[in-house]
């Protein structure tokens, strides 16, 4: 399998150049048939890889790919980092191996067969596409010290992708990414163990780098990714930033906990200020965003004053 997923990134690597290329110079540069070539862009595409094929012209990327160097990642990442061409769930392979880990070891990987976002929800995990990746962490206190960790987790992403150029980047409550104001990154956090002893942290992490117009079918909400920017960040680069931001956030967090990040998160709130509508499954309250408490909920000055709000089942929209 390695073997095979070695001449499937030489292929991508190969049509990264930004033209088409025939299926004689693919066959030609890697060694192998003609027949050999259309058969692994085949696998690519089954992987979520979209492949212009022309007839006379050869094959192109429809969008561009960036996949990780994992030598360079792995050299600069001081905890351990486990890294697959292809996985179920990075989060899933994380919560299985919790006794072997330490705070701040991760797992990446190219494609999800089984990717999950919040509620249950499916996360589209094309081949390459975007970063998928898991960072594990635990507290010694259980999980009442982890209240708010996903808001914190948003503040780190958010420092991490301004600080490579994104600009339109912000947080929606509680814990999505959005660039322009559709949603590009998803935070998913699983937890084990006690609720006043040690408790195991997985906090799974999904950016949208480039996405197809094929996988972007399967996607019912509004999306963005960074496809527009000038140049697409370089994965491996996101990943070593990201995995560096989170311990220093993660350690401050537990240190002074959610207080520490309140001015981080104001500021980077695209609701901030605004009037918005609270919906709490059949019902609703109205007033103007004013941030977060030192419990990670979001306080709303209403017409009574303001008032905290906290739950899974919250979402947000323009009042």
């Amino acid at each position: 399998m390695h073997d095979q997923w070695a001449r499937r990134r030489d292929i991508i690597r190969l049509l990264s150049q930004g033209h088409f290329v025939s299926g004689e110079a693919l066959a030609s540069e890697l060694g192998i048939s003609r027949a050999a070539v259309s058969k692994q862009v085949a696998n690519l595409e089954e992987f979520g890889v979209d492949i212009y094929s022309v007839k006379g012209k050869g094959y192109k990327l429809a969008t561009p790919i960036s996949l990780i160097d994992e030598a360079k990642l792995k050299t600069a990442i001081k905890n351990r980092c486990f890294y697959f061409n292809e996985i179920n769930s990075t989060n899933g392979f994380l919560l299985e191996h919790v006794k072997d880990l330490s705070s701040g070891d991760i797992c990446v990987a190219e494609y999800q067969s089984a990717g999950r976002g919040r509620r249950g929800r499916q996360w589209v995990s094309p081949y390459g596409c975007h970063l998928y990746t898991s960072f594990y962490w635990q507290f010694s206190q259980g999980m009442a010290q982890a209240m708010g960790l996903s808001l914190v987790v948003g503040c780190s992403l958010v420092t991490v992708l301004r600080s490579l150029g994104v600009d339109g980047i912000g947080v929606k409550w509680p814990n999505d990414i959005y660039l322009n104001h559709k949603k590009l990154a998803g935070i998913l956090i699983e937890m084990s163990g006690q609720a006043d002893s040690v408790c195991d942290l997985v906090i799974g992490i999904g950016i949208n780098l480039s996405m197809s117009p094929a996988q972007a079918d399967k996607i019912d909400q509004p999306w963005s990714d960074l496809s527009e920017l000038t140049q697409l960040p370089d994965k491996t680069e996101l990943m070593i930033a990201l995995q560096q931001q989170l311990v220093t956030d993660l350690e401050l967090f537990q240190r002074q906990g959610l207080k520490a990040f309140q001015s981080r998160w104001r500021e980077a709130d695209l609701f901030d200020g605004e009037p918005i509508k609270l919906l709490m499954g059949e019902n609703s309250v109205e007033g103007i965003c004013c941030g977060i408490d030192e419990q990670g909920a979001i306080l709303l000055k209403t017409e009574e004053g303001t008032k905290a709000f906290v739950g899974g089942e919250i979402s947000m929209r323009p009042a």
